[in-house]
């Protein structure tokens, strides 16, 4: 399927410099990595969701200062990618990694391709926006579930629709082409965003359903990565695309307000998102989705996003490194989450993989 044609803008410097430091968080040059190793040192290389990228590369910045024997590297390709390479079938040899991230965990089939040798550990959690460029739109835009799951299935063309205009009366829309902007890739971040459609419309759930990946309907535009996404959202006029809110408040985009299953239009914020994660009750493999959270002061589109470690390591000195890093990030780890744009993992659910950590000692 091709791209649509549309007019694009020029980044805004806040925007540019955004974007920037996001596509600076997210690696470190291998020589960098390389002058930090010694002969005692620890290299524990992970993959996986973008969504959590931001904050899982400050968190393994700020563990090596206080751990400067531990070296971490996270490649953020996806979490579909991120399975694939855990699961370590016909890898080469720079794909092998010793745990992976995904917003998705992992499915019953995957676990046992992996010989069930899976722990999914929640390690952090945050809202799925829905981020748009309407330059001379001022006010807050409003999508009740109707709107929103029409514009992806392709039935809404025009900003000025009537199903649009509906939740924001007195309000002047643009008679402008929607563009829509998707993920090219395998991701845990549009699985998240489906298990919603796949909850709110019939059409979607018949035609679709939840998935990692997608053949859009209409002629979307595609990126690779929340990062790739939320660029194409800030380049291009009359665009409206699904991403982690982290990528959107780092790049100053605008984001709607979402009709929930209340009836109430929510932003997305940490007390709203949070406020969504706690009506799920979490089992005992820390596996759950809550893809249309009950609650007036819900934002309706939320994901946690897993850890996914292996239950027993070849190498003891490996097991030990990883709890103790993912221990860390549970409790002090944790306080980073908000000036990023995530959420604090509920305390019982820290509890229980904090738990499920401690009690996974088979080091091989």
């Amino acid at each position: 399927m091709g791209t649509r044609n549309f007019p694009l803008r020029i980044f805004a410097p806040a925007i540019v410099a955004g974007f920037l430091a996001i596509l600076a968080g997210c690696s470190r040059s291998e020589p960098e990595v390389q002058a930090k190793l010694s002969p005692d040192t620890i290299v524990l290389a992970g993959a996986g969701a973008t969504f959590p990228s931001v904050l899982y590369n400050r968190w393994f910045a700020a563990y090596h200062e206080s751990h400067p024997k531990i070296v971490i590297k996270y490649a953020a390709v996806g979490s579909g990618e991120g399975i694939r390479r855990f699961i370590g079938k016909n890898l080469a040899a720079e794909e092998k990694i010793d745990f992976a991230a995904s917003d998705a965990a992992m499915s019953d089939t995957e676990i046992a391709s992996a010989g069930n040798n899976v722990l999914m550990i929640p390690m952090t959690a945050g809202c799925v926006v829905l981020a748009y460029n309407l330059p001379d739109f001022q006010a807050e835009l409003k999508l009740s579930r109707q709107a929103y799951a029409g514009i992806f299935l392709g039935e809404i063309a025009k900003w000025n629709d009537p199903l649009i205009r509906e939740s924001n009366p007195g309000v002047k829309l643009p008679d402008l082409t929607i563009a829509t902007v998707v993920r090219q890739d395998n991701s845990g971040t549009t699985f998240a965003f489906t298990k919603n459609l796949d909850s709110i419309s019939d059409k979607w759930r018949s035609q679709f359903g939840p998935a990692t990946l997608v053949d859009w309907p209409g002629n979307a535009m595609r990126g690779k990565g929340n990062e790739g996404v939320a660029g194409l959202i800030g380049t291009s006029e009359g665009a409206i695309g699904y991403v982690g809110y982290e990528f959107a408040r780092k790049l100053g985009l605008k984001t709607a307000a979402l009709q929930n299953k209340e009836g109430q239009y929510v932003k997305p914020s940490e007390e709203s998102c949070r406020a969504a994660l706690v009506v799920g009750e979490m089992p005992e493999n820390l596996r759950v989705f809550i893809p249309d959270p009950a609650g007036a002061d819900s934002y309706p589109i939320v994901t946690f996003s897993w850890i996914l470690l292996r239950r027993s390591y070849p190498h003891p000195e490996t097991a030990n490194a990883l709890r103790e890093l993912f221990l860390w990030s549970l409790r002090d780890g944790q306080s980073f989450a908000p000036e990023l744009g995530y959420v604090r993992v509920p305390t019982a659910v820290t509890e229980k993989a904090a738990a499920a950590l401690n009690n996974n000692k088979a080091d091989g």
